[in-house]
């Protein structure tokens, strides 16, 4: 199920929808890291272009992260 999450991000409130899946696992990498949802989120938003949004980033970015592990 894709559900709707607010953050903060430099300051200002934002959301982003993600399946659950996607969710969980990018709760599980900001914990690997030691940074708060948030930050690693920022890290995310930071780093991607902007002609795509931040749902789509945060999907692609779990994604290259678990395919990393392999």
């Amino acid at each position: 199920m894709i559900r709707k999450h607010s953050v903060s991000l430099h300051g200002h409130r934002t959301s982003f929808s993600l399946e659950d899946d996607f969710y969980t696992e990018l709760t599980r990498i900001a914990d690997a890291r030691d940074l708060s949802l948030a930050a690693l989120i920022a890290e995310i938003d930071d780093a991607r272009d902007g002609e795509i949004n931040l749902s789509s980033a945060i999907r692609l970015f779990v994604l290259a992260e678990v395919k990393a592990r392999r």
